[in-house]
C-alpha cells in the first residue's frame, strides 16, 4: 500500500509536459490574404445579387419609387397567373427533348471520334466550331435557316419531295427546333470533355475486349459507357440544370410563340421584370425556380452517389 501510494503522490506532483501548440504553415497567412480579395469579388457579384433577388421576392417594387414589403404577395400572384403552369410545362418539355437528343449525341461523337485512326484532330475542330459562334449569331442563323419560305432547310428538303415545314411558326414544331439549334450549338464543348474522359480509359480493356473478338458496339456498351458512368451522370445533371434555364433560344427566335408555345422560365422572369415591370414578381419566380433546382439537384445526387462510385 505504501509503494502505492508513493507512485500516486508521485504522479500527482511530476508537472505534465506542455502541449505542443500546432505549427502555422509559413504560407497560410499569405494564402488567406492572397485568396480574400478573390472571395471578396465573388461575393460582391455573386452572392449579394441573389441575396437581393430573394428580397426582391418580397417586395413590390419597379427599381424607381421605393420599395414596399408585401411579404409572399407575389408568391400568391404568381401560382395565380396560368402562364406560369403553362412557361412550367414547356421549360420541362424542352428539357426532356433536349435529353432525348442533346445527351446521347455528344456521347455517340466522342466515341466515334476516339476510334478515328486519322482525321480526329479535324473532325474535333468541326464539333466545336459550334461553339465558338456568338449565341446570337447562330440563332439569327437557324432562324434564317427555318424561314419557311426561302430557308436552307426547307429548301434541302425540297429537293427530296419533303416540305415545306412550318419550322417556328407551328405550336407543335417550334419547340423542336429550338432543342435542335440548341444541340447543334452546345455539342461541341461536352464532346471535348467525353473524348477527355475517354483517354483516363486503359487501353488494355480494349485490346483484351478485340482479342476476344468483341465488337464495337460490345465494347462502347461493356467497357466505354462503364468507365464513363460518372462523367456521364454529372454532365445529365448539368444539363439538365442548363436546360431549366433556357432563355437566349426563345428569347430571339420566337418571343415565345407561336401562342406561348415556347414560353419558358426564364422568360416569364424577363417578361415580369423587363416587360411588365414588376421585379417583385419576376424575383418570387427566380427563388421558385432555384429552389426546384437546388431540389431536384441534391435529390440527383442522392440517388446517384452509389451509381457513380461502384
Amino acid at each position: 500500500m505504501t509503494a502505492l501510494a508513493e507512485q500516486a503522490d508521485a504522479a500527482v506532483t511530476t508537472p505534465r509536459p506542455p502541449r505542443r501548440r500546432r505549427a502555422r504553415h509559413p504560407y497560410a497567412v499569405a494564402s488567406v490574404l492572397f485568396l480574400a480579395p478573390l472571395v471578396l469579388v465573388f461575393a460582391v457579384f455573386s452572392w449579394w445579387p441573389i441575396l437581393q433577388s430573394a428580397m426582391l421576392a418580397f417586395q413590390r417594387t419597379n427599381l424607381v419609387e421605393a420599395a414596399s414589403w408585401v411579404g409572399w404577395q407575389n408568391f400568391a400572384n404568381l401560382f395565380a397567373d396560368p402562364l406560369l403552369g403553362k412557361a412550367a410545362l414547356n421549360t420541362l418539355w424542352f428539357t426532356v427533348l433536349a435529353l432525348i437528343l442533346g445527351f446521347p449525341v455528344p456521347v455517340l461523337l466522342a466515341v466515334v471520334m476516339s476510334e478515328l485512326r486519322k482525321g480526329g484532330g479535324l473532325f474535333r475542330v468541326l464539333v466545336y466550331l459550334p461553339v465558338a459562334v456568338p449565341p446570337v449569331v447562330a440563332i439569327m442563323m437557324w432562324k434564317f435557316f427555318y424561314n419557311s419560305d426561302y430557308g436552307l432547310l426547307n429548301g434541302l428538303l425540297g429537293l427530296v419531295g419533303l416540305g415545306p415545314f412550318p419550322w417556328l411558326q407551328d405550336t407543335q414544331w417550334a419547340m423542336p427546333s429550338l432543342v435542335l439549334e440548341a444541340t447543334w450549338a452546345g455539342a461541341g464543348g461536352t464532346v471535348l470533355i467525353y473524348i477527355a474522359a475517354l483517354t483516363s480509359v486503359p487501353r488494355e480493356l480494349y485490346e483484351a475486349a478485340e482479342s476476344d473478338g468483341a465488337s464495337i458496339r460490345r465494347r462502347v456498351w461493356h467497357i466505354t459507357l462503364p468507365q464513363l458512368r460518372g462523367v456521364l451522370l454529372l454532365m445529365l445533371l448539368l444539363q439538365v440544370i442548363g436546360t431549366f434555364q433556357v432563355f437566349t433560344e426563345p428569347f430571339v427566335m420566337t418571343d415565345g410563340g407561336p401562342e406561348d408555345a415556347t414560353v419558358t422560365v426564364l422568360l416569364l422572369i424577363y417578361r415580369y421584370a423587363f416587360v411588365y415591370g414588376d421585379y417583385g414578381m419576376a424575383g418570387a419566380l427566380s427563388v421558385l425556380l432555384a429552389v426546384v433546382l437546388g431540389l431536384l439537384s441534391a435529390v440527383y445526387l442522392r440517388m446517384t452517389k452509389a451509381w457513380s462510385t461502384t
